[in-house]
């Protein structure tokens, strides 16, 4: 299959097939092209996959709009928000299981026993892993609270809102315990640990927390904060922020070939193919199948979204066994494991001040992308 780079105006670079002028998702590209016209977001850079090799990118848009335009590039870092949750705190987990240093059912409260508070003694890292520990969606924000050491005490100290394992409830609480855990059983901090078990294995040398200095000129800008000032290569998520930029449920800075690099070893393992993804192909098939509690009918595996009133941007051709995951300031996948299928959009859709949803285009996009790959 020969592949050729065309540049079709507006900035956008697009990868055709067979020699092809036209590239098969020249629909998909305007619709991309389209929500950037329309300010839904400043920029965007998709990616396709099929059968775990990449058939289509383009980069549309802007970077920044404020203080000054920058052209989007495809080598710029985003803030990936959520999408820390299963890349980075799910994975140390579930590495540290495979090591037998942990178990999916042992009790929060064996390693913090301050969690038992308001009734949360019996919830699990399984329960914690699957959102289904009937925690409160975050931290109280409206005290001036500042620190990790703070965030994990509020943590502990959380009522409940649900009986744990009874309802699906989507947590970022959750996973703040789950990171700090990861940094109890591993001896490291949670950074150190994603260099070490995840970044270094997969050669992913431009992913990080905090991320360095040298880079802040391709990190895409998030949100003017109440200063007036503009995040950049800061965390945009206000209680990572307050945790100093390391945290189990944001804070994660990444670009698109280390994310590629991510996506297609994970979809080679679980396929039991040789790959560099740092676990093993039983430890995948756990995080991406359903390992909710039993007759749940919002499914969701070991940090990734299967079924639930999230998957929205699954679409409607993308099969159920499909799995993906969002971020706050923009940024999804989705993976279909067994056609070696996946999308992955990158923006940074609340600059400057905040931005609108992108649930519609993201599903819009899934939808014709399955359409296209389904005549391949």
């Amino acid at each position: 299959m020969r592949r050729r780079h065309f540049t079709l105006g507006l900035g956008t670079n697009f990868l055709t097939l067979d020699g092809c002028a036209t590239s098969p998702f020249s629909t998909v590209d305007r619709l991309m092209t389209r929500a950037v016209h329309d300010s839904k977001m400043p920029g965007a850079i998709l990616v396709i996959g099929h059968h775990n090799t990449v058939v289509h990118r383009s980069v549309i848009g802007h970077r920044a709009l404020v203080p000054e335009r920058e052209k989007l590039t495809i080598d710029t870092v985003f803030d990936m928000a959520s999408l820390t949750k299963p890349l980075v705190t799910a994975l140390c987990l579930m590495q540290l299981v495979e090591a037998g240093r942990l178990s999916l059912d042992t009790k929060v409260t064996a390693l913090l026993p301050d969690f038992a508070a308001n009734g949360k003694g019996d919830i699990s890292l399984r329960l914690l892993l699957t959102h289904y520990s009937g925690l409160p969606p975050d931290l109280p924000l409206t005290a001036p609270w500042q620190g990790r050491d703070e965030a994990l005490r509020l943590a502990c100290a959380s009522p409940l809102m649900a009986r744990p394992g009874s309802t699906f409830i989507y947590s970022d609480i959750n996973f703040i315990v789950l990171g700090r855990i990861v940094e109890i059983v591993s001896g490291n901090s949670l950074q150190q640990q994603a260099r070490h078990g995840i970044f270094a294995p997969l050669s992913m040398g431009h992913s990080d927390f905090l991320p360095r200095a040298s880079e802040q000129k391709i990190i895409a800008p998030t949100q003017y904060q109440d200063d007036g000032t503009m995040l950049r290569g800061v965390v945009h998520d206000p209680t990572a922020r307050r945790m100093g930029g390391i945290a189990g449920h944001a804070g994660l800075f990444s670009r698109e070939d280390d994310l590629v690099r991510y996506i297609t070893a994970l979809i080679a393992c679980r396929a039991g193919q040789n790959s560099a993804f740092p676990l093993s192909r039983a430890g995948v098939l756990l995080m991406t199948t359903p390992q909710q509690p039993r007759d749940r009918r919002e499914l969701r595996g070991l940090g990734w979204d299967i079924d639930t009133h999230y998957s929205s941007l699954r679409g409607e051709g993308f099969p159920p066994g499909s799995f993906g995951h969002t971020g706050f300031t923009g940024p999804s996948v989705w993976i279909a494991p067994e056609s070696g299928s996946f999308v992955l959009i990158l923006t940074n859709r609340v600059h400057p001040r905040g931005g609108v949803s992108l649930v519609a285009l993201r599903r819009s996009v899934s939808t014709e992308v399955a359409r296209v790959l389904s005549t391949f």
